[in-house]
């Protein structure tokens, strides 16, 4: 029940996230500081992209690039925020549920072990028991083989007229 709610609640974030890119995206193309300082950043994502693309396609990388007017680049910088901002989420939100999914393993392991450990007790108890019962066949086996055949009918016998006389006696 837990993990289809987490499930949702992610997709929510996400989905809530976006609006909050474009609120961004809006706002960050306003303010004057602000837009000189992506303008730079754009200008360098647009030199860096058009030289690895250049290279994907077996083109010369030593040509001049053309930067991009300003326009483009406030649009280009804030597109950009907007998706770093939208990933990020996406990777905290991943980041939250590996971390969920991986304490949830630590206890399934602790429970395994627990149970693993039980097992062993068990299993030695089970081996102390198993010598108990040899050791008693021992000892009627020797029993019987003193006195014969015979011997071990009526040391049943006596075994049962001792019990039975014990609780009478007390």
């Amino acid at each position: 029940m837990v993990l289809p709610l987490l499930k949702l609640g992610t997709l929510a974030l996400k989905t809530l996230s976006k609006p909050v890119a474009y609120r961004i995206k809006k706002e960050a193309g306003l303010h004057p500081k602000f837009r000189n300082f992506i303008v730079g950043i754009a200008q360098a994502n647009h030199k860096m992209t058009t030289t690895m693309q250049r290279r994907i396609y077996g083109h010369a990388t030593d040509v001049e690039i053309r930067p991009l007017n300003e326009e483009k680049a406030v649009q280009a910088a804030v597109d950009l925020m907007g998706d770093v901002f939208v990933f990020s989420v996406a990777v905290a939100a991943l980041f939250f549920e590996v971390q969920r999914s991986s304490r949830s393993e630590a206890k399934k392991e602790d429970i395994r072990k627990q149970e693993i450990e039980g097992m062993r007790q068990r299993d030695e108890e089970l081996r102390k028991e198993i010598e108990l019962l040899r050791q008693k066949l021992a000892e009627i086996e020797q029993l019987a083989t003193s006195r014969g055949i015979a011997g071990a009918f009526s040391f049943r016998h006596m075994q049962t007229e001792e019990t039975k006389s014990i609780p009478a006696a007390a």
